[in-house]
């Protein structure tokens, strides 16, 4: 039995998490009136989103005609119709709203000649409904994701927002099936706090962590996925992952789709600019699993560069200086910095790297959790936004620049429907130490772990696993080694050694934590990856190399119950939510 004196807290609404999305909750909530508190393991400005670089999607047409039905549009291509298509006409809908209120928050957004926000072109964004490109997506150079993320800090300040930094949140209070809360350990003290709710909203992030190589930073480990598979509530659509086309070559950091849209192109080792054979219509800006997979046949095919033919090039040395100086000074930095290269005179090195998480806590266009035990019902008491979430605007692949849309949309509209639900002020239940001690209990026991496995170790085998074994390409054979891989890995859960007990910023304790959610998130990931026999997005089955639509027109749900993942299905939303919009029925997906 633990022994941990526990600090009570109680605020109408609580937000997990302080990137974009719980930051734009927050605001919304504390503007309102509502008591607001938010919790984060990182200072809030240091959080993942601040690493978005391209821009942000709204068809305001600043740039020549658009509109958000043609965003729409490219979305559910995007999506490779595995988005619900009521959550992506509200996202669509509300996005040049969402934009336009960021603007006078004070994002410092580049500008047009005549003082319009500056919008640039993005793969897969077009208009006429896919006749032609179209430039839309908002910029701050490129560093959008940093202006937004500061930006929406300061506004949440502003309305006082009690934030709770450097606490990290280990579980949900669950009580017949709604959510009372969070149970979080502050690092700085060493403390366990309980804080109690009315209504729980949940912006963790994604968990790109689990990959070897990643665009993600350490801190993104799906904290808030993995505490609702132990609250027993399913995610949703996790074989999903998406591979930027151009992370750094042996780097991994990001080297933003911005870079082509300004004008960047790829090419091989023969010098040919490929991507024309792959996609003859938008070339090097289609979305990004076809671009993802193009880049990977050039290299399994012998036409990769470099001593072990392993990677492409990505030229913007033909583009002027002054416009590079101005839009993309950030990328610029990042391959002066991490290999040396001047981008005015020498080609940048890229190849695929995992870069997102489609997949996650499902989600109505509300924000409300869905949970589904033969018929979908909402879970009381619990949200989730942002990346965390899975409302299912991006389905199978996500169009770059509708990220960040996707994180102010949502994260607004889960404060919207927070303020019709909660009264201020009302007194809270009384909860139990039934409710608490199963969280305490695990806790104790992990950083008691007196066993043979090392965490590093652990993380290590699990992240080399679903680099090779679930990657941009897969098949039956070596997704079933990997299945078999992670749950042996999972197990050594069971003999983890923590060698520090001590309680005050103890990071060996902290990544035991966060490998226990990362490896929860890896096994319905691939077990996902093994149950869909299909190519849908960024989901490419080699032995399954055809859409299905017949069998495979459905979301994926599982859960994982400590020992073994379950898997089961919901249908897509294909109809809109207004009768004046009109719905895109399943086409083949050309780019």
């Amino acid at each position: 039995m633990n022994t941990y004196k526990i600090i009570d807290h109680e605020y109408d609404v609580l937000v997990v998490g302080a990137g974009g999305a719980g930051l734009r909750a927050a605001v919304g909530l504390s503007e309102s009136g509502l008591n607001t508190a938010c919790i984060s393991k990182v200072f809030p400005t240091r959080s993942h989103t601040s690493a978005a670089q391209g821009g942000i999607s709204a068809a305001l047409g600043n740039a020549g005609e658009d509109d958000w039905r043609w965003h729409m549009y490219d979305t559910v291509k995007g999506s490779d119709w595995l988005g619900d298509q009521d959550s992506i006409e509200y996202l669509c809908k509300e996005a040049p709203k969402a934009v336009i209120e960021l603007e006078h928050y004070g994002v410092p957004f580049s500008r047009t000649e005549d003082g319009k926000i500056y919008q640039r072109a993005f793969g897969g964004m077009t208009k006429d409904y896919g006749n032609s490109p179209v430039q839309r997506t908002c910029a701050a150079a490129d560093r959008t994701g940093h202006a937004i993320l500061h930006t929406l800090y300061g506004q949440a300040l502003k309305h006082n927002t009690k934030f709770f930094i450097e606490y990290f949140a280990l579980d949900l209070i669950m009580k017949d099936g709604e959510c009372k809360g969070v149970i979080a350990w502050n690092l700085n003290d060493g403390t366990i706090h309980r804080f109690r709710s009315h209504m729980t909203i949940i912006a963790t992030g994604g968990y790109g962590k689990v990959y070897y190589s990643a665009t993600a930073a350490h801190t993104c480990t799906g904290d808030g996925n993995a505490m609702c598979l132990r609250a027993g509530l399913p995610l949703q659509d996790m074989e999903f992952v998406q591979f930027h086309p151009t992370g750094l070559y042996g780097i991994g950091c990001l080297i933003s789709e911005a870079v082509r849209g300004e004008g960047g192109y790829l090419t091989n080792s023969k010098g040919e600019r490929f991507m024309e054979k792959y996609a003859p219509k938008a070339k090097d800006l289609a979305s990004r699993d076809v671009v993802s997979r193009s880049i990977a046949i050039e290299i399994n095919e012998g036409r990769g560069i470099g001593e072990n033919k392993d990677h492409a090039h990505l030229h913007i040395s033909h583009i002027d200086k002054k416009v590079i100086e101005s839009r993309l000074p950030g990328i610029s930095e990042s391959v002066e910095t991490f290999v040396g290269r001047d981008v005015t005179k020498e080609p940048i090195p890229v190849v695929p790297t995992v870069h997102y998480n489609m997949g996650g806590i499902p989600t109505n266009y509300k924000a409300e959790v869905l949970t589904s035990n033969g018929k979908q019902k909402i879970v009381p008491g619990l949200m989730a936004i942002g990346e965390a979430a899975c409302v299912s605007v991006h389905g199978a692949n996500r169009l770059g620049s509708n990220s960040l849309i996707d994180l102010v949309v949502f994260g607004r509209s889960a404060a919207k429907r927070a303020i019709e639900i909660v009264k201020p002020n009302t007194p809270h239940e009384k909860i139990s130490s039934n409710e608490t001690d199963k969280c305490l209990d695990r806790f104790d026991r992990i950083r008691n772990g007196n066993g043979t496995n090392k965490t590093s170790e652990l993380r290590l085998k699990m992240q080399k696993t679903m680099q090779s074994k679930c990657a941009v390409f897969r098949n039956e054979k070596t997704l079933k080694v990997g299945v078999d891989e992670i749950q042996k890995t999972f197990e050594g859960m069971e003999s983890i050694s923590v060698k520090d007990k001590s309680l005050i910023f103890n990071t060996d304790l902290m990544e035991t934590l966060e490998f226990d959610n990362l490896i929860r998130q890896a096994t319905t990931t691939i077990e996902s990856a093994y149950s869909r026999k299909e190519s849908r997005g960024a989901h490419a089955r080699e032995d399954f190399p055809k859409r299905d639509d017949v069998n495979f027109m459905k979301h994926t749900l599982s859960w994982h119950n400590g020992k073994k993942v379950k898997i089961d299905y919901r249908p897509v939303t294909l109809s809109t939510m207004s009768n004046d919009v009109q719905s895109f029925p399943p086409k083949e997906r050309i780019y």
